[in-house]
């Protein structure tokens, strides 16, 4: 038997099981230490969103965006909104500030499950016991599904609010470019992963 390849596997090895290792906990849970050097990044990008622009998707290279005061800005000019159409905008900016921070719950989650999916594997292997790994690793992707699906439920509100957007501001319809197929397209996706 050759002893370099199951050594070398192991050697390859050692820094995943290492980051399974040392769980994290913090307010939403046990984080892996990749999990918890994510959620730490992503924190960052929490606090750039609630306190900078956020971008509404343009095809045509304009710049849209939507500041915390609730200003809509074309190519850094703001629209002149009154008072409702203001509150409008800045509803509009909470549900996508929502939509953003669940997606990037999901991704921490996913960061945690690649990591204790890895080090689940390689215990089995390296113990011989490889019995409920799959049942393990798949009852934590059906929690990161059902993470994954509250963005999807969220989706019918966020385009509710940018058809009244488009309806009652004129210089933002041409951005106003979810419809229905994306909130389809998010539940299909759904239930493809199944």
């Amino acid at each position: 038997m050759n002893l370099r390849t199951p050594l070398l596997t192991a050697l390859l090895c050692l820094p995943l099981m290492a980051c399974g290792e040392r769980p994290q906990t913090n307010g939403a849970g046990t984080d892996t230490t990749l999990g918890q050097k994510v959620r730490e990044a992503t924190d960052d990008a929490r606090k750039q969103l609630a306190e900078g622009n956020l971008s509404v998707s343009s095809s045509d290279g304009t710049k849209v965006e939507i500041s915390p005061k609730g200003d809509l800005l074309i190519n850094n000019t703001p629209v002149t909104l009154n008072d409702s159409q203001r509150a409008l905008v800045l509803q509009y900016r909470q549900q996508m500030l929502a939509v953003a921070e669940a997606g990037i719950d999901v991704g921490i989650q996913g960061a945690n499950l690649g990591v204790r999916a890895a080090s689940e594997a390689l215990k089995g292997i390296f113990s011989g016991n490889t019995d409920k790994i799959e049942e393990r690793v798949n009852a934590e992707a059906a929690k990161i599904e059902a993470s994954a699906s509250k963005i999807c439920d969220q989706l019918p509100a966020l385009l509710a609010t940018q058809q009244q957007l488009a309806a009652v501001i004129p210089e933002f319809k041409p951005y106003a470019k979810m419809d229905q197929s994306d909130i389809d397209d998010c539940r299909d996706g759904q239930v493809t992963q199944r």
